[in-house]
Parts: structure tokens; C-alpha cells; sequence
């Protein structure tokens, strides 16, 4: 007998109370907030009116906080930067902007590794740069093109830049959490156990012990040292987003195969996240494959499935509930779970 957690994203298109609630209705257990770009006091407003359409719904809701944590970001851009095929854009420290139209503010922990001939994935692989200068500026020419806003994310193929396990922004969060109800946090990126270490050691600092903590695997080197990060995790997150730019994209669908095997075997429960129904961003009705895609995450033994952009700014996030809801159901009946 398994239960299976239903997790939406709260943004804009689902910040009005009724929305939410005929969410929870369509059954929806819990939902994410990215904490990226803002904090929980920035937030109470959006999770106000979910705590209300949770209660008139009658469900007792999951508020999962997606951490900062080490992941890179670049900064804050005065409008979207549109990044055209072959154009040459330099990346200057987000520190020291200079207002240039065709820079991008990046962290300074990036210069260091930074060799030409690198590769540069913005917005979850959206965008590609390619390093052609180090010195004295770094200069990168558009690979793949696309409009670029502020604080989406960016990574280094192949260079492991490291971070705080816990940032200044994580740690006002999480003496927040009891305030505002929250139930869960998902730390991003970890690649040891230690990490995990350092987030329950925050928790239990500021007295919220019972908060869950959902370790996202989003790189080779978190998928290298697995055994060592499930003791340390309430929820192992198969995050595809991340993990999908740190290999070959083929090779994505194997890693998911592994890691649900191992924590199956491990006996640690595991949620699949990223573009489970990224059609109905834009459409009422999912594709096939995406209904595959749920249906074979939850017989693989997934105990949660979570959707992002689908809710959070997708124009059917009540449709998107029903048919993730519906899908995982038809597959937990196949395995003769209960949900």
C-alpha cells in the first residue's frame, strides 16, 4: 500500500484563492514555492490564499519551499536581454554591472573556471553560450538563441562550482518556516550527505525538526554519490531539469531508471519533477507522451510527481491537477496501491 503525494507550483496563474482550491478539490496534495526569487515574508499574501483554499477544500496541504541553496543564478537584468544566433555577449560580474545592453550579470565564483571553449546553458538549457574570451574580458557567442531573464539559472558544462549548502536567503527562510506553515523544503543540487547535514542542523537551530527535507539530484556527481546522500533525505527528487544539462539529454531517461531502482532498494521514498506536462503551459489536453511519462514515474515506484511552469504561469493549472492526478491514480491502481 503506497500513498502518492500530488504537488503543484504556486505562481501567478493560480494565485487566486478559488483556483487554488478547485485545485485541491482535483486532488492536489501539496505544492512547491520557489525561493530563488523571493522570500517567504515576500510571499505571504500567494501563501495566505493557499493555506484558505486548502482548509475550505478540507485537505491538510503539503507547502514545499524550494531552497536557494549553491544552485548558480545570473542577476538581475533591467529587461529581457534577447540573445540572437552568433551574437557575442560578455559576461561581467553581477556585483559590477554596467548597464550594457548585451552583458550578462553572472556570480563571481564563475570567472575562475571559466576557460574558452566552455560551454554555458542558461534558463535549464534554453540558451547556449559558448566561451570564446577569458581575458581581459570574458566573451561568449550565442549558440542557441532566446530571451533571457533576470535570475535563470546557469551552468558550467562540466565545472563544479561550489556554493553555501545554506545562504544567508535559506536561513531567513527557514526561521520563517513555522510561521507560515511550512511542511517541507527541497534543497537543491546536493551532491553529499553532508549538505543535508548543515540543512538539518538549520532546521533544528530554529525548531522546525518536522520539516521534510527533499534532496534534489540535478547532476552526475549527486547521481555518483547517491548512497551517501539517502540517509540524510526524507525525499530523493529526480530532477530532470538540471540533470538533463549535465548529460547527454538520451541518457537522462537511464538515470531516472537508476535512481528509482536504487532508492526503491534503499527503501527511500522519491518524486519525479520537469516538464511532466509542459504542453498545457499552453494547452488544455497533455500529450500522450506526457500521460506515459506520469504513468510510468509512479510504476517505477515514485511516491510523488510534481509539476512547475504547468501551474505556477501555465494558462489550465486546474486541468493540469486533474489529469497528473488522474494519470498517477491509473498507475498506482495498476500497481495496486491506494491513493
Amino acid at each position: 500500500m503506497c500513498m502518492l503525494e500530488i504537488f503543484g507550483t504556486l505562481g501567478p496563474a493560480c494565485s487566486e484563492r478559488d483556483i487554488l482550491e478547485r485545485m485541491f478539490l482535483e486532488g492536489m496534495t501539496g505544492m512547491r514555492l520557489n525561493m530563488s526569487h523571493s522570500g517567504l515574508k515576500e510571499s505571504e499574501a500567494l501563501i495566505d490564499n493557499f493555506h484558505q483554499a486548502a482548509r475550505k477544500a478540507g485537505v491538510k496541504p503539503e507547502l514545499l519551499i524550494d531552497m536557494q541553496g549553491p544552485e548558480l543564478r545570473i542577476g538581475r537584468l533591467s529587461q529581457p536581454l534577447v540573445l540572437k544566433e552568433s551574437e557575442e555577449i560578455r559576461l561581467v560580474d553581477q556585483k559590477e554591472p554596467t548597464g550594457d545592453s548585451l552583458e550578462i550579470p553572472v556570480p563571481d565564483s564563475v570567472f575562475p573556471v571559466l576557460e574558452a571553449g566552455d560551454q554555458i546553458l542558461l534558463d535549464d538549457g534554453k540558451m547556449e553560450l559558448a566561451v570564446t574570451e577569458v581575458k581581459p574580458k570574458v566573451i561568449a557567442k550565442v549558440i542557441r538563441a532566446g530571451t533571457l531573464e533576470s535570475r535563470k539559472s546557469l551552468k558550467v558544462v562540466n565545472k563544479y562550482i561550489s556554493g553555501p549548502a545554506v545562504t544567508a536567503r535559506d536561513k531567513e527562510n527557514i526561521r520563517l518556516a513555522k510561521e507560515y506553515g511550512v511542511t517541507s523544503l527541497m534543497q537543491p543540487f546536493v551532491t553529499r550527505g553532508e549538505e543535508l547535514i548543515e540543512v538539518r542542523e538549520a532546521l533544528q537551530k530554529n525548531q522546525v525538526d518536522h520539516v521534510r527535507i527533499f534532496a534534489k539530484i540535478e547532476n552526475c556527481q549527486g547521481m555518483r554519490n547517491i548512497e551517501d546522500i539517502i540517509p540524510y533525505a526524507d525525499m530523493i527528487v529526480i530532477a530532470r531539469g538540471d540533470l538533463g544539462n549535465d548529460m547527454p539529454l538520451w541518457k537522462l531517461p537511464v538515470a531516472q531508471k537508476e535512481l528509482a531502482e536504487i532508492c526503491t532498494e534503499r527503501g527511500r521514498p522519491f518524486l519525479v519533477v520537469t516538464q511532466m506536462l509542459a504542453s498545457m503551459v499552453q494547452n488544455p489536453v497533455p500529450t500522450r507522451a506526457e500521460v506515459s511519462d506520469i504513468f510510468h514515474a509512479v510504476a517505477d515506484g515514485a511516491k510523488a510527481v510534481m509539476v512547475t511552469n504547468e501551474t505556477a504561469v501555465g494558462r489550465y493549472p486546474v486541468e493540469v491537477i486533474r489529469y497528473l492526478k488522474r494519470t498517477a491514480e491509473e498507475a498506482a491502481e495498476w500497481k495496486k496501491c491506494t491513493i
